[in-house]
């Protein structure tokens, strides 16, 4: 502290509140001296306690006695006006200085952010409990209304009705197709390799290595080539939709889209599903084949399995029920991804940080269908003995 606010604050008047009752209903708060951060500070304990015993229906102020003032009569006055509004008691601020009234007022006409009181109480785990339960249900809600409209916008289509660009849908057939097959090829090898090594282990126990190729076929035919191909393209291409739209719907291109006559949905979201929609089988398809070749890789090189061995066994258990079950999935998997990623990039915000926020919710919404989806077909499969 400087020398003159050490000399500034040993000379002010400490700061004041006097009550009084001039009528019945109403009291009177009588404010004096210097009210100053650094200096001496009133209480609103002395007033809450005679509000509380003996609450008037108004609260006039008499403000003509204070001197110096900052922040600290501020912030006096909104505790007690807190208190004021709790109670149900009207204020008359005529009394207060006229820059102190203007300041309270440009307080009041700027909502406070939810949370930045650091003090602030949180809600129990009840509310918090209500607050996720009904959330989730909105999400359940709006992912069920979009995929009607998306669903009446295909009908359209059919009906030759519906504004779908012939020259985007083909951009999106390359975008998650061809240009996808690197990704997949790599993460496909890896898992088919894995699978079989960690089938090797165990096999290995009974002198059965051979039938690591039986395991590696299966496992990607019916599961893994379905899931991690719709895992890779949830994280790809699923959060690209999302930022695509997200980033579209802060410029208002969407709503521009709206004024001219244009459903977004035809004309943004049906090019995206039609695509990914189609690619998702053959990329699982493709997956597939890349799968088994990386579990001949280790069947060959580390089990002493020749190539003829290993190609006739794969061949002996390979039948089209297995991979059409896990094309077709590929496929469901594929209309997801697409719907979760449109979905969150409509549903973005207006700033650039809520499309970060969309594409990383694109994604988890993305592979929670996903697993959810793959369980259903499981419990589906085996009830029809599949």
């Amino acid at each position: 502290m400087t020398s003159e606010a050490a000399t500034a604050v040993a000379t002010a008047s400490p700061a004041r509140v006097e009550t009084s009752r001039p009528r019945v209903d109403t009291m009177e708060l009588r404010l004096s001296g210097d009210w100053l951060l650094r200096g001496p500070r009133a209480s609103t304990r002395d007033v809450d306690r005679e509000l509380a015993d003996r609450p008037p229906r108004r609260v006039v102020y008499d403000g003509t006695g204070i001197g110096k003032w900052d922040s600290a009569l501020l912030t006096f006055l909104e505790r007690l006006e807190g208190s004021l509004h709790a109670a149900k008691i009207r204020s008359d601020r005529a009394g207060l200085p006229e820059g102190v009234q203007r300041l309270m007022t440009l307080a009041e006409a700027v909502p406070e952010k939810k949370g930045a009181r650091a003090g602030a109480a949180r809600s129990t785990w009840l509310e918090r409990v209500g607050e996720s339960a009904s959330s989730a249900w909105k999400s359940a809600w709006d992912f069920l209304d979009f995929l009607g409209q998306a669903t009446i916008a295909f009908f359209s289509l059919l009906r030759m009705k519906a504004r779908v660009p012939l020259a985007d849908v083909l951009l999106f057939v390359q975008n998650t197709g061809i240009e996808a097959l690197g990704i997949v090829s790599l993460i496909s090898f890896l898992v088919g390799l894995i699978l079989a090594f960690v089938g090797a282990v165990q096999l290995k126990q009974f002198g059965a290595t051979i039938y690591v190729a039986n395991l590696v076929e299966i496992g990607m035919a019916r599961e893994m080539g379905a899931i991690m191909t719709g895992i890779i393209m949830a994280g790809r291409t699923g959060a690209a939709f999302a930022a695509q739209l997200g980033t579209m719907k802060v410029t208002e291109e969407i709503d521009a889209l709206r004024t001219l006559g244009i459903d977004p949905i035809e004309y943004l979201v049906l090019p995206r599903l039609i695509a990914l929609s189609l690619m998702m089988p053959l990329l699982c398809l493709y997956s597939d084949i890349v799968g088994m070749i990386g579990g001949a890789v280790v069947g060959v090189g580390m089990l002493g399995i020749t190539p003829t061995q290993y190609w006739q066994q794969t061949l002996y258990y390979a039948s089209t029920t297995q991979f059409a079950l896990g094309i077709m999935k590929a496929g469901v998997f594929g209309v997801l991804v697409a719907l979760a990623g449109c979905l969150r990039g409509m549903e973005c915000g207006d700033s650039a940080s809520a499309v970060g926020d969309a594409a990383t919710s694109a994604v988890v919404t993305s592979i929670v269908l996903i697993v959810v989806a793959d369980g259903i077909f499981a419990v589906i499969f085996d009830a029809l003995g599949l």
